[in-house]
């Protein structure tokens, strides 16, 4: 069976939203992390391109494994394959501690993904069942920094924060943040007390910071334009390593 879908400029930007230089750097990445395995084994029908194509099509399409396979010219089975041994490797690399720490500003904020794996998610305010997931962006570039295992979707951001680690991708910068990650130690909105209303300055002070966090919703969007992350119907650590792989292809997209 001949595939109609090949790692070409056209089917790459139509199906990926990468363009085709940025695919490569994708594949490059997947290659120095051994994507073509150890060797000695029974050889792949598809080169290393035209394998992570499909996980990349997979990611921005959410199409099932027997809509992907006759667009690939294989079967469901190995694409499920093909998907299994390289959803790893398409992770994102958390970024270090910055040289110019103090004058850089990041932001952190929570998205609720609908889920299947009732293991992985629960029942949330916005969906009948999804995941939590903490994501840092950079303010001035909005690139992804790094992002957090999911956690079910009925856990509240400040606990979602404290419990996935992420802090100490942050010493020395400063973090941003809205109103549910009071007493992290994040930069949050000032809050009017019973009896008192918000100073003017305070006034201003809440309204730049939302102007500048609105930065983080953005990148969501920009990231659910991958359809997995509107329903993901993978289980396990699947859900984590597609966030981990669309921030990496988010990220790829937006240093164009």
């Amino acid at each position: 069976m001949r595939g109609v879908l090949r790692a070409e400029s056209l089917w790459v930007e139509t199906f990926t939203g990468l363009r085709m230089r940025q695919f490569e750097r994708l594949v490059k990445v997947v290659r120095e992390r051994g994507g073509n395995g150890p060797g000695g084994g029974r050889p792949w029908c598809l080169p290393l391109a035209d394998r992570v194509l499909p996980l990349a099509v997979y990611y921005r399409t959410n199409l099932t494994m027997r809509q992907l396979a006759p667009l690939f010219g294989c079967s469901p089975a190995t694409v499920c394959r093909v998907i299994q041994r390289l959803r790893p490797l398409l992770a994102i690399e958390p970024a270090t501690r910055p040289a110019d720490a103090v004058e850089r500003l990041w932001i952190v904020d929570g998205t609720l993904v609908p889920v299947r794996d009732r293991k992985v998610g629960a029942s949330s305010r916005n969906y009948r069942f999804s995941a939590n997931v903490q994501v840092i962006i950079d303010a001035d570039t909005r690139l992804v920094v790094a992002a957090a295992r999911p956690v079910p979707g009925n856990t509240a951001d400040a606990k979602a924060w404290r419990d996935s680690g992420l802090a100490r991708h942050c010493e020395g910068v400063t973090v941003l943040a809205d109103g549910a990650y009071i007493n992290t130690g994040l930069v949050v909105p000032h809050r009017k007390r019973p009896g008192r209303a918000l100073l003017p300055g305070e006034e201003e002070d809440n309204a730049e910071h939302r102007r500048v966090r609105a930065r983080v919703e953005h990148a969501f969007a920009r990231m659910k334009h991958y359809k997995i992350l509107r329903d993901c119907r993978q289980r396990g650590n699947g859900l984590h390593h597609a966030v981990q792989a669309v921030a990496h292809m988010h990220n790829l997209a937006m240093a164009a």
